[in-house]
């Protein structure tokens, strides 16, 4: 997303030495050119932001780049690995050296009025217009004032290629802890990364819909010239904080929701009220439908109805129906849903402790099953269940003085033994449930069975759901690939001599019937949720298939050790048990005429081309939609979408939740490019990247993105900017770090497609990424990494980020990375006795154990300060992150490299200032 705060009109265009890293100002060299000088708008009204920046970078001449003369290390003390460089004059550039800046001066003002809060006024004097700072290389900067002579630079500075941090900062500064109000079509919206509040004033918030572009373009012809996808990522059940309003629950009793007659859109803040308001044309298929009569209200003078802002379906972007029968299956109420627990007690997991541990878990979480804000208690039933070579039902109804155990021993054909007794509320058949929880170790205990079914047991747990007319979930642990004789059964098929041939697609693919058996849970309403334990392979690409098609959340725990693992898979567990969601869910995306939805990506079931189902959808679950043209679309009226999806909740009601946003429409490609989110373009991408490996060889889906993302970055450098050189990258602001988020993507360890990297890992990590929010991927993708050496003790920031780069280490320093699913505090050499002493309560660096998963509670600022950064980044989270502690030239230190994701891969990926090399030679070769 753009900066916005500052105006760049071509007056005031002005040579710079751009945007900043971090540490002190001249510790980083600047970057960037705002303002087309040749472009020919004219300066804009006070009071209006106009945006026509462009990121001009000049690269060496693409096909031959010279050998990059290695720098010296940076002094152990400097902050996040860059050196203060003695003072040069501004515009010099020697071989990589960082030059001099004046305190931000990325932001840019009009001369007469005073600079923006916190910024000091620019220390230029607005002269004759100068030719625009581009990093052409050889030599300095062309047309800047007079230029050193100097080798000629051989390597493209790190610091003169864009930051996604510096982005990420800038973006905060700007909208960080405000209120952004969703009344404006086509706004685009504060970054994910952004901490503010959202009130919804007729638009989704974009916690439910983020799209890849917020101005579509009216033809299919120049959608095809732009190459941007054109994407919404919908996450209809996304966590809102306590600050933000809740969603409103609209009930018409049984008139139902209002709908149009045409195509079934639902009433929303577009509809166009007429004749007195006795009818409305639908916003979405211009059918003129009569207003029914319950719901009738005069219009004012301005044609709005009187209760306008009394009704959250005339006023609101996001709201709830309460559905008719009409919406429920066979036409009759459906029973609150289900937890069914399902328990692997092969002889590995009793001998381990694990069992016990799920067992003695579930005595207390059971007492925290979700429930809707108004009730007293959960209306969630629950039943429980032992496999291992075949099934163990139990009996805990209330009235009961021990529970009673059933075995099913017949797997070729699951039955459920028993009805009554099975499902049960919790808090009716508390004592019985504990004890059943107590003995179930117990019984097991002297089990020799190492062999296990795995799709019997999900059937079972389907059949029971079914038999109880419910829609539910099943937590399912499990530890080994299920070899024992019965439907499901899976052999090893693990082979590195498949990578890069056309044949590795089948690693990604399920083997035997696991797809029919998704289809026949999403048919049920049962959501499969899976808890791996595995210490060899396990096929994740068949097992988590069912996992993944149902809605459900996959976890996966390597060579789990009770002492080291279990707070993260008890934590998880906790989490999962209490997320807010619905169940045996439907989702349908409409849009207004000329454009509609051809492609969804995501951790989801089609049994049409238009009916998304999920058997279940939590609150960190998204789908992402793909738009295209059918006819051309209408710069007046825009580009509107309408997301509704029918669930049951969580007390047994059938609802509809209704997300509606409209997006503007623009003949000028410059008007595409000006609104593109880059975070849901790398989420699009990814996902269907992900996708496409099923079918694909990867080194075709690795040449498509590249090719896509030439594609784009070319037709802004042709249609968009100033006639430029050759020789220079020209990138668009809002896009300015999608060269550093796709080479990210490359180099995931799902497309790299390397013998080091296991199997499970990548269909593990696929799997994921199908079902993430742009916030999950954004992290995912591009890892938080902070320097905790650098922590103030006295306020409650955070430091701020810094980039992910080994340069960026020093020797000196202490560094959190974090990427949603994994967590490292790397220390170097020579970290300060003291931060050893307050983080590890050990005496010296040689001490410190990287065994530990946790930081202990000592006693200091420092230490819970560090506690409670960790607990704000799990905290919004789906999966917990497991702490590794990484001590600098250790051998856990090649696995925290990986995460580095601007530099080489040990894995032979492309670093950052490769790639935008790499990208730039492929753009040349489409202009010429």
């Amino acid at each position: 997303m753009s900066q916005q705060g500052y105006v760049a009109a071509p007056p005031y265009s002005q040579s710079q030495p751009g945007i900043g890293g971090f540490g002190p100002p001249n510790s980083s060299v600047h970057y960037g050119h705002y303002g087309d000088p040749n472009s020919s708008y004219s300066a804009p009204q006070p009071g209006i932001i106009f945006q026509s920046t462009l990121t001009q970078m000049g690269l060496p001449p693409a096909p031959q780049l010279p050998p990059a003369p290695q720098l010296p290390p940076p002094p152990a003390n400097s902050v996040n690995g860059l050196c203060a460089q003695p003072a040069l004059p501004p515009m010099a550039r020697q071989g990589g050296m960082p030059a001099p800046v004046p305190p931000n001066p990325n932001l840019q003002h009009l001369p007469g009025q005073p600079p923006g809060p916190g910024y000091h006024p620019q220390q230029a004097n607005y002269g004759p217009q100068m030719a625009a700072s581009q990093l052409s290389y050889p030599g300095a900067f062309p047309g800047g004032p007079a230029q050193l002579s100097g080798p000629p630079q051989k390597k493209l500075d790190p610091d003169s290629i864009p930051s996604p941090i510096q982005v990420i900062e800038n973006d905060k500064a700007a909208k960080g802890g405000q209120v952004y109000a969703t009344n404006t079509r086509g706004q685009v919206p504060p970054l994910v990364t952004t901490n503010c509040v959202i009130q919804d004033q007729g638009h989704a918030s974009p916690r439910y819909i983020r799209c890849t572009t917020y101005c579509f373009p009216v033809s299919s012809d120049m959608a095809k010239q732009a190459r941007i996808p054109l994407a919404a990522v919908i996450q209809p059940f996304a966590a809102v904080p306590p600050n933000e309003t809740p969603l409103y629950l609209v009930n018409h009793g049984e008139s139902g929701p209002i709908r149009c007659n045409r195509c079934k859109a639902y009433m929303c803040p577009f509809m166009q009220f007429i004749e007195g308001g006795r009818r409305y044309q639908c916003a979405f298929c211009t059918c003129i439908n009569d207003v029914p009569p319950f719901f009738f209200q005069h219009l004012d003078h301005m044609g709005r109805r009187i209760d306008h802002y009394e009704r959250p379906e005339l006023s609101l972007g996001s709201y709830e129906y309460v559905a008719t029968l009409d919406y429920c299956r066979d036409k009759k109420p459906p029973n609150p849903p289900a937890f069914i627990f399902m328990i692997d007690v092969s002889y590995r997991n009793i001998k381990s402790g694990l069992v016990k541990l799920i067992c003695d878990e579930l005595k207390t979480l059971l007492d925290k099953l979700p429930r809707e804000e108004q009730e007293e208690s959960s209306a969630i039933r629950v039943g429980f269940v032992a496999y291992n070579k075949v099934l163990h039902f139990f009996n805990v109804k209330s009235s009961l003085a021990q529970p009673q155990m059933m075995v099913v021993t017949d797997v070729a054909e699951v039955f459920v033994p028993l009805l009554d007794g099975f499902l049960v509320d919790f808090e009716e058949s508390r004592s019985v449930v504990n004890n059943l929880l107590d003995q179930i170790p117990e019984l097991f205990a002297d089990t020799n069975e190492s062999e296990t079914i795995f799709a019997p047991v999900i059937q079972a747990g389907m059949e029971a759901l079914k038999a109880a007319e419910r829609a539910g979930k099943l937590f399912i642990f499990h530890s080994s690939l299920p070899t024992a004789e019965a439907p499901g059964k899976l052999k090893n098929r693990d082979d590195k001599k498949l990578l890069n041939t056309d044949k590795e697609k089948t690693l990604f693919q399920p083997q035997g019937n696991y797809e029919a058996l998704a289809k026949d849970c999403v048919a049920n309403g049962c959501c499969v949720n899976l808890f791996l334990f595995p210490n060899q392979y396990m096929d994740v690409a068949s097992m988590g298939l069912v996992t993944m098609y149902t809605g459900g959340t996959l976890y996966k725990y390597n060579n789990f050790q009770i002492n080291t693992d279990s707070p993260q898979f008890l934590s998880d567990l906790r989490k999962d048990i209490q997320k807010k969601m619905g169940f045996d869910a439907t989702m349908r995306v409409r849009t207004s005429t000329g454009f509609r939805a051809t492609d969804f990506f995501g951790a989801i079931y089609m049994n049409n081309t238009t009916d998304v189902e999920m058997a279940a959808v939590d609150c960190d679950k998204a789908v992402t939609v793909e738009f295209k043209h059918d006819d051309k679309l209408n710069e007046d009226t825009g580009a509107l979408i309408q997301c509704a999806v029918l669930y049951t909740s969580m007390s047994g009601q059938r609802r509809i939740r209704i997300h509606n946003i409209g997006l503007n429409c623009s003949s000028q490609l410059a008007d595409i490019y000006r609104t593109c989110e880059t975070d849901a373009l790398i989420n699009f991408f990814a996902k269907s990247a992900f996708k496409a490996i099923l079918s694909q060889p990867l080194k075709t889906v690795r040449d498509i993105l590249m090719n896509q993302t030439a594609h784009m970055l070319a037709c802004y450098k042709k249609n968009c900017a100033s006639p430029a050189a050759v020789s220079q990258l020209i990138l668009p602001d809002t896009m300015k770090v999608l060269p550093v988020y796709m080479n990210c993507l490359l180099k995931s360890s799902v497309l790299a497609g390397r013998p080091e990297i296991p199997t499970d890992e990548r269909a593990f990590h696929r799997q994921l990424v199908m079902a993430m929010g742009v916030a999950d991927t954004q992290l995912f993708f591009y890892p938080l990494l902070l320097p905790i050496h650098s922590l103030d003790l006295k306020s409650d920031a955070v430091p701020a980020a810094i980039r992910c780069s080994e340069e960026r280490l020093s020797e000196g320093g202490a560094f959190l990375l974090a990427n949603g699913l994994s967590m490292f505090l790397w220390l170097g050499a020579s970290v300060s006795p003291e931060l050893i002493q307050g983080l590890f309560n050990v005496p010296s660096f040689a001490h410190i154990s990287t065994e530990t998963t946790s930081l202990p509670d000592l006693d200091n600022p420092f230490s819970k300060k560090l506690k409670h950064i960790l607990e704000q980044i799990q905290s919004h989270k789906p999966h917990t992150m497991k702490l590794m502690i990484v001590k600098q030239r250790e051998q856990p230190e090649m696995l925290f490299r990986q995460f580095l994701v601007e530099d080489k891969s040990i894995y032979g990926g492309a670093s950052y200032v490769d790639f935008l090399v790499c990208i730039h030679k492929e753009i040349s070769q489409l202009l010429s």
